[in-house]
C-alpha cells in the first residue's frame, strides 16, 4: 500500500477537499470500497426502506425479489460512478462540470444538498432513538443532539476515519444482523407470512423502485471515496468492489426489514428501533444491538455530512474560483450542515414511513436524469478523457453553462411527471398502469435517448486525459 504522505504530514484530519488527489497521496485497495459500502448499508434506515414495500401492500416474498432487482439495477449505476474515482481523483460533483458546465453543475448540486439533508435527518431520527435507549433517556432531542455531535466529529476528521468506522460497521453489522435474523425466525413462524399474497405488479414495482432509489442516491458522492485509490486501480475492480458491498449490504438489511414488517405489523411500524431492541432479547443484548444501530447509522450519516460539505463547497467554488477550503472553513461547513439536519430531525413529522417513501421516490425523479447524463458522457462520449484543469475554469473547455445537458436534465425530469405515483400527485399515465410508479425508468431511458445524439454533436472532449501539472501521473499509469 502506498504511504499516504499528505495525511502523515498533516495529522489524522483530512485536508484535501475538491481538488485533484495527487498520485503521491493515493492509497488503499478496492477492498476498502467493499467494506465502506457494505457497512453503510447494514443499518436501520435500509431496514425501514425494505419494510416499506410490505407496509404498502406487497407480499414479503415478492417484496424481497423486487428489492433485489432494484438493488442490482441501481447498484450497477452507482458502481459505474464509483469507477470514475481512481482515474479522475475528483469528487463526483466536480467531475459533473464536464457535462453541465462550471456554473451549470450547481443546478443538480442544490438538489444533492437537499438529498443529503433529508437522509441525514431521517437517519438522525432513528439513531437518536437508539442513543436514547442506550442512555435510558426519554427526551428524543437529547439522542438527536448526541448522535449529531458524533457525526460532525467523524465527518470533520474525514476520509480515513470514515473508512475505519465503515470497517467496524461491517463487522458489527454482520454479527448483529445475523443474530437478529436468527431471533426473528425463532420468535415468529416466518414461513407463515411469506408467499401468502398473490403477485401484485404495483407493489412489486414499488419494491423495485425502493431498491433502485436507495442505490441511485449514492451516485452523486460515491466517487468521493474511490478518488484516493491509486490511479492504476482498474475500473472493473473498483466497480465490482463497490457494487458487491453496496448491493449485498442493502439487500441483507432490506430483506430483514421486509420480513420484520410482515411478521410484526403495527408493532414494528410504530416503534422501529424499539421493536428491534426488543427482538434482541435480554437487556444486555438489546444494548449491544442499539450500539450496532448507532455504528451503522454513524457510517452513512458521515457520508451524508461529508458529501453535503463537498457539494456546498463545489457550488461556492464555481463562483469564487477556489479549489480548496481551510480546515476551519471545512469544519464550519460540516458543523453547519449537521446542525441543520438535527433541526429537521427534531421537527420530523409523525408520519415517518409515508414521508420517507415519498422522499426516496422523489429523489429518484431528480437523480436518474443526472446519472444518465454523467455516465453517458463519461463512458460513451468523452470516453474517460477529461480536461481536469478546465473543470475549475469558467472560461475553459466546459464553459459556464452547458445548455445541452441542462435542457436534457430538465426534460428528463419533466418526462417523469405523468408516471409519478406520489402522495401529493399521481400522474395520468400512472393510473392507466394500475398505479405502478415507473417514472425513474422513464427518466433514465428518455434522458439517455435525447442526450446521447445531441451531446455527440455538441461536446468537445480532449483527445486524452489532461491533468493539472502538479498532479501529473507517471505516463505508464495512464
Amino acid at each position: 500500500m502506498a504511504q499516504d504522505k499528505h495525511f502523515d504530514a498533516a495529522g489524522p484530519i483530512e485536508r484535501r477537499t475538491i481538488e485533484v488527489i495527487p498520485d503521491a497521496e493515493r492509497h488503499g485497495t478496492p477492498r476498502s470500497q467493499f467494506t465502506l459500502w457494505f457497512g453503510a448499508n447494514m443499518q436501520i434506515t435500509a431496514i425501514v426502506d425494505g419494510a416499506l414495500a410490505v407496509v404498502f401492500g406487497a407480499d414479503a416474498l415478492w417484496a424481497i425479489i423486487g428489492l433485489l432487482v432494484g438493488n442490482i439495477l441501481g447498484g450497477i449505476v452507482m458502481a459505474l460512478h464509483s469507477a470514475q474515482g481512481p482515474r479522475l481523483g475528483l469528487p463526483q460533483m466536480i467531475s459533473s462540470r464536464a457535462q453541465f458546465g462550471v456554473f451549470g453543475a450547481v443546478v443538480p448540486l442544490l438538489l444533492v444538498v437537499v438529498m443529503y439533508l433529508g437522509f441525514a435527518a431521517t437517519g438522525t431520527v432513528l439513531a437518536g432513538q437508539a442513543v436514547n435507549k442506550i442512555l435510558h433517556i426519554d427526551d428524543t432531542t437529547v439522542g438527536i443532539l448526541i448522535f449529531g455531535a458524533l457525526t460532525a466529529v467523524v465527518a470533520v476528521t474525514g476520509y480515513r476515519l470514515i473508512h475505519v468506522i465503515g470497517r467496524i460497521a461491517t463487522v458489527v453489522g454482520i454479527v448483529g444482523f445475523t443474530y437478529l435474523g436468527v431471533r426473528l425466525c425463532t420468535e415468529y413462524d416466518v414461513s407463515a407470512f411469506v408467499g401468502v399474497k398473490p403477485f401484485d405488479m404495483v407493489t412489486f414495482v414499488l419494491a423495485i423502485s425502493l431498491g433502485a432509489g436507495w442505490q441511485l442516491t449514492f451516485g452523486p458522492y460515491v466517487a468521493d471515496y474511490s478518488r484516493y485509490l491509486p490511479r492504476s486501480t482498474s475500473d472493473r475492480t473498483t466497480f465490482l468492489a463497490t457494487f458487491a458491498g453496496s448491493v449485498l449490504g442493502s439487500q441483507w438489511s432490506m430483506t430483514f426489514g421486509a420480513l420484520v414488517a410482515a411478521v410484526a405489523g403495527k408493532a414494528f411500524l410504530g416503534n422501529q428501533v424499539g421493536f428491534i431492541g426488543g427482538l434482541a432479547g435480554p437487556a444486555v443484548l438489546a444494548f449491544l444491538i442499539y450500539l450496532v444501530i448507532v455504528v451503522g447509522k454513524l457510517t452513512v450519516n458521515c457520508l451524508n455530512a461529508y458529501g453535503g460539505f463537498m457539494s456546498m463547497l463545489t457550488s461556492v467554488s464555481a463562483f469564487t474560483g477556489q479549489s480548496r477550503a481551510t480546515p476551519v472553513a471545512r469544519a464550519a461547513y460540516i458543523v453547519g450542515f449537521t446542525a441543520v439536519s438535527m433541526v429537521i430531525a427534531i421537527g420530523a413529522s409523525a408520519d415517518f414511513l409515508g414521508n420517507f417513501k415519498n422522499f426516496v421516490l422523489t429523489l429518484l425523479m431528480v437523480f436518474t436524469p443526472w446519472s444518465a447524463i454523467n455516465l453517458i458522457d463519461y463512458y460513451l462520449i468523452s470516453r474517460e478523457r477529461i480536461d481536469i484543469p478546465a473543470l475549475y475554469d469558467p472560461q475553459g473547455r466546459y464553459g459556464r453553462w452547458n445548455s445541452t445537458a441542462l435542457v436534457c436534465y430538465a426534460l428528463g425530469i419533466a418526462a417523469q411527471i405523468p408516471f409519478l405515483a406520489q402522495q401529493l400527485y399521481t400522474g395520468p399515465l400512472t393510473e392507466k398502469l394500475g398505479g405502478a410508479d415507473i417514472s425513474w425508468i422513464v427518466g433514465i431511458v428518455f434522458t439517455a435517448a435525447i442526450y446521447y445524439p445531441w451531446a455527440r454533436r455538441t461536446s468537445n472532449p480532449p483527445d486524452r486525459m489532461i491533468y493539472p501539472a502538479a498532479t501529473m501521473p507517471d505516463p505508464a499509469s495512464v
